[in-house]
């Protein structure tokens, strides 16, 4: 499994894009699957499937060694995920990557968390050479605020509660060395930053890489949840508001070695993160 030909799921989103050159960096032969033809993934072959379109995901998987599979951003993500995995099966797929998320568990009062949860489930018993990702709160999810910390502040109702915040680019370099190396099967990676950090400290963080002073400021759930209503669907923003209620109970703090143990070298740290994305939290 060396040299591998991979399908990468959402290979135009936050950790698809970043997993495409992570595994051609490791010689893989990768085959991005695209809803849009006009999003091609430049460098690599292309497919164009929607996770609703079965038959077109059964095209995607012909011929291919391993799959990543992410979660669409959909409230029958858990339905789309689980078809996804039998098809791949039933076209004989040797290994699937699993993109969960840290702490999923059947009975959670957060829904996303549950959703995983079901899928993981159901791919242990498919019987596949699997692996599964569980990262935690994405650094990524930062630019979402990006328009107000250009203005110096951000918002959100966690109050002075740590999580341990990863990378994308360490997911995805994760998940490259999970798709073309052995020994992996059956193993489930919880996948964190080096540190937990606050989002005081993760301000704090912005203010030394832009700068000039960016502040954070706690809100209730119902100021949070009224700041983005009409932003995306009731169902999403319901299950964002959970995230953060799992977050401020402390339920996300611990930190996990698997990025060092498995890429070689350390997780980046939140100060890594906002140098690298000073740019993007620019005064307009």
């Amino acid at each position: 499994m060396n040299t591998p030909t991979v399908l990468v799921t959402g290979a135009t989103g936050t950790v698809g894009s970043a997993l495409v050159p992570a595994l051609r960096a490791r010689g893989a032969t990768v085959r991005a699957m695209v809803r849009d033809a006009g999003r091609a993934v430049p460098g690599v072959e292309n497919v164009v499937a929607d996770l609703n379109d079965p038959r077109a995901v059964a095209t995607a998987v012909q011929g291919v060694d391993a799959v990543f599979l992410n979660s669409p951003s959909a409230q029958d993500a858990a339905a789309l995920q689980i078809r996804f995995a039998d098809l791949a099966r039933d076209a004989g797929v040797s290994r699937l990557v699993l993109l969960s998320q840290y702490a999923a568990r059947v009975d959670s009062p957060v829904r996303f968390l549950r959703w995983h949860a079901e899928v993981e489930a159901h791919v242990r018993r498919l019987g596949l050479d699997h692996t599964v990702l569980r990262p935690n709160l994405y650094m990524q999810a930062l630019l979402g605020f990006a328009g107000t910390i250009a203005q110096g502040w951000f918002a959100a109702p966690i109050g002075d509660a740590a999580v341990s915040v990863i990378d994308t680019r360490d997911i995805a370099e994760t998940a490259a060395v999970v798709l073309t190396t052995s020994g992996h099967t059956g193993r489930t990676y919880t996948l964190t930053g080096p540190r937990a950090v606050t989002h005081g400290q993760i301000a704090q963080a912005l203010s030394t890489a832009t700068g000039r002073e960016i502040t954070f400021q706690e809100v209730p759930d119902e100021q949070f949840a009224a700041a983005l209503t009409g932003l995306m669907p009731p169902w999403q923003l319901d299950g964002l508001v959970e995230d953060y209620a799992h977050y401020a109970r402390g339920e996300a703090a611990e930190v996990y070695s698997c990025v060092a143990d498995l890429t070689g070298r350390p997780a980046r740290d939140i100060t890594d993160f906002a140098r690298d994305h000073a740019a993007m939290f620019a005064q307009t």
